[in-house]
């Protein structure tokens, strides 16, 4: 049986994690030479490569010099930590990146954090050291800092250092000397072999193997992945489902077992202890549950996640156009694919609520439940969302409210209008420092206070800001944050849209809408100048009658419709408003289509 080394990869986003898997693909000779490789091999998930960050952990395998290494690749964005959380749990140390220009950023310090909780060894690479204006060795006090404040050992604080360029595909001691990058990443490799510990490999016992994330298969159905704790996990063994925090332990059979070989899942008679295992066919298990020997029950402790912060219904789609575009539309559909992801994802939770055909899911972010909303319209669903909502807690009579820890990177012309616009939404400026021709600003704030902070930054800084953030704490309710802060312009009758009926009413706001969409009454077609929602008639067509003006309307000239993406309406909508989804249209909607109902409703909760 060979050696073996279980190491997770992790990072803030865009560090470069994804990347520098490839270069040790192509390094430990996974891939033939003249094999044709594409960029970030381990984001398959077609969300990821567009969006070009990775979302679900991923594990592999590579043979070096006769040691066989699994390698997990986790997500960078705070909003998939829960995925960081459950992965750790099959690593017994990590491959810390950071970025030789930006340095620790805030889910830097958070996967850290989970990575001490585990007493987990730290490696560290500075990673990106050809980047302009890099500045490795303050990069590295500033990490040596990190571990003291996270209260690291004396042990984890003598970490490993490696510098180097995942995309070029090289790693040194020493950067500096002229032969830096001759050979490649075998330092890196290398590193790993000597400073990783060695898992206990303990064969002659009973078995234990604990699910950490679940895959699901169509001919082999649910996939569980996980490590071999102890013993020997055999095919067609029979075992028990255990987890502390649950009664029934049913007996099942390992139908399939597979171990990782590069990308690939390669089926095994046996994997032995201290290895990453792919079991396959088992309805039963859900991630954190242990697989033991019948005569030998001892369920490993939970796999226990940060708990979610935001909240956002959703609902069967009761719209005009309800049910045209999409394949599973009734609440039954909604329910069972919603219940899949929460089985997959342990930081989705789901909750009932008083209508039988609404479904409130909470998660960690607002992209953590966009992503989930566009794969589900991806597959043909055809549902309806609420605003996202920030949950809170009470602790001893007070109400607490989930803070994060926000950095913001802005040209210096456009720090002081970021500073202000935080500050509005109970922002509390922690550090403000130059990071190279940008400044980098620290705040504490509301996590509510960052719903729509992400457009609104990228227009106060024509576009350059970059914003990251991360859970910190729960604290006391920070007061009364401003939103939106006009009104919007809403459609009062159904119909296509006119362009001489837009052109009469561009002076109104900016519209969302294009001419010749179909659009129904109580739609949102745009956002009003003013306060207070406007209904409006854009289905206006001219009088023929107006002989004088014939031919007039060629000349009609409209601006470009502003097309939000779906975190974009996420972050418009409104307390009263719905986001109708389907597998082609994103619908901005009022939860009242009819505009006398809105009225009654507004001077029913006024009085």
């Amino acid at each position: 049986m060979k050696p073996i080394r279980n190491i997770a990869i992790v990072a803030h986003v865009d560090h470069g994690k994804t990347t520098l898997v490839d270069a040790l693909f192509r390094t430990a000779g996974t891939f033939r030479a003249n094999q044709v490789m594409i960029e970030r091999v381990m984001d398959s998930n077609a969300q990821e490569r567009e969006r070009g960050i990775t979302i679900l952990a991923k594990n592999t395998a590579i043979d070096f010099h006769g040691t066989r290494i699994n390698i997990v690749d986790t997500p960078g964005h705070a909003d998939f930590g829960g995925q960081v959380e459950r992965t750790l749990a099959m690593a017994d140390a990590i491959l810390l990146l950071v970025d030789a220009f930006e340095g620790p950023m805030p889910q830097t310090r958070f996967v850290l954090r989970k990575a001490f909780e585990r007493g987990l060894k730290a490696l560290v690479m500075i990673n990106k050291i050809d980047r302009p204006g890099q500045r490795a060795p303050q990069v590295l006090d500033e990490v040596f800092d990190l571990f003291v404040e996270l209260g690291a050992g004396d042990e984890q604080l003598e970490f490993p250092v490696i510098y180097g360029s995942g995309r070029d595909g090289w790693a040194a001691l020493d950067y500096t000397t002229p032969d830096a990058k001759e050979r490649g990443l075998l330092p890196l490799l290398e590193m790993i072999l000597e400073k990783v510990p060695t898992p206990a490999q303990v064969q002659d016992a009973p078995v234990l193997f604990q699910a950490a994330t679940l895959d699901h298969g169509d001919y082999l159905g649910r996939i569980g992945i996980g490590r071999v704790v102890r013993g020997v996990l055999q095919q067609g063994a029979r075992l028990a489902v255990c987890h502390p925090n649950r009664k029934s332990e049913p007996i099942v059979q390992v139908k399939s077992l597979f171990r990782y070989e590069g990308l690939e899942r390669k089926p095994v008679d046996a994997v032995y202890a201290g290895d990453i295992a792919v079991v396959a066919g088992i309805e039963e298990l859900s991630i954190g549950d242990t697989l033991c020997h019948p005569e030998h029950r001892e369920p490993l402790p939970a796999i226990r996640v940060d708990e979610p912060t935001i909240s956002m219904v959703f609902q069967v789609n009761d719209s005009p156009f309800a049910g045209l575009e999409g394949t599973y539309v009734t609440s039954r559909h909604l329910r069972s694919r919603l219940e899949r992801a929460a089985l997959r994802d342990v930081a989705l939770q789901l909750a009932d609520t008083t209508a039988a055909e609404a479904i409130e899911v909470k998660g960690r972010g607002v992209m953590h439940l966009g992503v989930l909303v566009e794969e589900m319209r991806r597959e043909g669903y055809e549902f309806a969302v609420g605003k996202p909502t920030v949950i809170v807690r009470v602790e001893n009579g007070v109400e607490l409210e989930p803070f994060e820890i926000a950095s913001v990177e802005t040209p210096p012309d456009a720090a002081g209008r970021v500073i202000e616009y935080l500050g509005r939404r109970r922002g509390e400026m922690l550090s403000m420092e130059p990071l190279g021709e940008q400044t980098k600003l620290e705040f504490r704030i509301p996590a509510r206070g960052l719903i729509g902070a992400r457009t609104a930054l990228l227009t106060l800084s024509q576009g350059n800001a970059v914003l990251a953030h991360v859970f910190d704490s729960w604290r006391p309710d920070a007061g009364k944050i401003p939103r939106r802060t006009s009104g919007v312009l809403v459609s009062d009758r159904a119909g296509p849209v006119v362009p001489y009926a837009l052109n009469g009413l561009q002076d109104r706001g900016i519209f969302f809408i294009a001419p010749g969409i179909e659009v129904y009454e109580g739609m949102v077609v745009g956002a009003n100048n003013k306060d207070g929602d406007l209904p409006l008639n854009v289905c206006r067509t001219k009088k023929m009658s107006n002989m004088r003006a014939a031919g007039k309307d060629e000349n009609v000239i409209l601006a470009p419709p502003r097309v939000l993406s779906l975190e974009e309406c996420l972050e418009f909508i409104d307390d009263d408003e719905l986001l109708e989804v389907t597998p082609k249209n994103l619908r901005l909607r009022k939860r009242e289509l009819n505009a006398d109902r809105r009225k009654k409703n507004e001077r029913r909760e006024d009085s």
